[in-house]
């Protein structure tokens, strides 16, 4: 059961130094639910640790978890298990009023009869804030987010991208220790989404207040985070920086669901030279530069490897390099790069990611019989 509270603890009193250590901890968090007869952990043990001034986001897909285990930081839930520290202070069981952070949701929640400013001062008033200091921090706020010009607006007036801001800007200008953001970009068309990826995190590092950040959208995570971890089934798979998520992906999850990823089938064989010589179909050789520690002679594995790490051509290349052979059998035209997939037999495919650098000729047609080679150090191998 969560724990309870017949008195309510206190907030830390304006002004405290908040102690050493992470902004946010978990200890092996749990949130169960029951569903008729069936109890389902939705959260299953997590622990983390998000540093202070850290952009962490909790990435993965509808139902992993990532959703409930914001609303246990943010008061809304309580842990079946485990516990919830905020600054290192223990905050299980306390309300979501007596914690000091705060929440951006998809839907903006904006007041449509209020103004602009009004909106972002409102939570200010409620406190009893002096006016001039309301006055002094709604401006700041504002022109942080690049609003300034629209304080006596009203949200109707506004567009969605800048109704998102004026909600950024009343929650940051209560001053919290980490604000939590659960898909406040989801309602917006992809090229808008874009921009404000890029302005999330430029307001993140100017106030440097620790943002957590939940999402299904790969991009958005890779694009904006410090850290990532990526959920599924209720836990943790892999925590740790963008480009380690993608480059070196922990589990066969992480590698399908960060980007696009080929996993080829394979049996490791030898080991020359320090590479690793692994047969895939058709008795075709791909060089990996490490395995798993679990890994050794004779295992099968999974193959990962990125479409734009791959090249394609129709000679065979040299070097030491992943050398496999295929059909291709379908080219699509993207613009900035051309994708192909080509049949390496054995029942496997991969992707092929070519930039079209010098205009928009094709390596290979359909039906072409084409080589796919690329570096040792790109290939990765997960336990099959």
């Amino acid at each position: 059961m969560a724990p309870t509270s017949t008195t309510q603890p206190e907030a830390p009193a304006a002004g405290t130094v908040p102690a050493a250590g992470p902004a946010i901890s978990l200890d092996g968090v749990v949130k169960s639910f029951r569903t008729g007869s069936e109890t389902v952990r939705a959260v299953d043990g997590v622990d983390l640790e998000i540093e202070r001034g850290e952009f962490f986001s909790l990435l993965g897909p509808s139902g992993c978890g990532k959703t409930t285990t914001m609303r246990m930081i943010a008061g809304f839930e309580d842990p079946t298990e485990g516990v919830v520290r905020l600054d290192g202070r223990d905050v299980t069981g306390v309300a979501a009023n007596h914690r000091d952070v705060n929440m951006v949701f998809q839907s903006y929640a904006l007041f449509p009869h209020m103004s602009v400013a009004d909106n972002v001062a409102f939570g200010l008033r409620r406190k009893r804030v002096p006016k001039a200091e309301i006055t002094r921090r709604v401006g700041r706020m504002l022109d942080l987010v690049e609003l300034g010009h629209r304080a006596k607006h009203r949200p109707s007036q506004l567009s969605g991208g800048q109704q998102q801001r004026v909600a950024l800007a009343r929650a940051l200008v209560n001053e919290p220790s980490a604000l939590l953001l659960d898909e406040p970009l989801g309602a917006l068309d992809l090229k808008l989404r874009q921009s404000m990826q890029v302005e999330l995190k430029r307001i993140q590092r100017e106030v440097g207040i620790t943002f957590v950040y939940v999402t299904h959208d790969q991009g958005e995570a890779l694009t904006m985070s410090d850290r990532i971890a990526v959920m599924n089934n209720g836990v943790v798979e892999q925590l740790g920086a963008p480009a380690e998520i993608y480059e070196r992906p922990a589990t066969r999850f992480v590698a399908d669901f960060i980007g696009t990823s080929n996993l080829v089938r394979g049996v490791v064989r030898t080991n020359a030279g320090g590479l690793w010589k692994v047969e895939v179909a058709d008795g075709a050789t791909a060089l990996v530069a490490e395995l798993p520690g679990s890994v050794t002679t004779g295992a099968h594995i999974h193959l990962t490897v990125r479409p734009e790490k791959v090249r394609i051509g129709t000679e065979q290349p040299e070097g030491e390099a992943s050398r496999v052979p295929g059909t291709v059998t379908e080219t699509v035209y993207m613009g900035a790069a051309t994708h192909y997939q080509v049949d390496i037999g054995g029942g496997e495919e991969v992707t092929v990611y070519q930039q079209n650098a010098s205009g928009s000729t094709l390596v290979a047609e359909r039906g072409e019989r084409v080589w796919l080679s690329w570096p040792p150090e790109h290939s990765y191998a997960l336990p099959s």
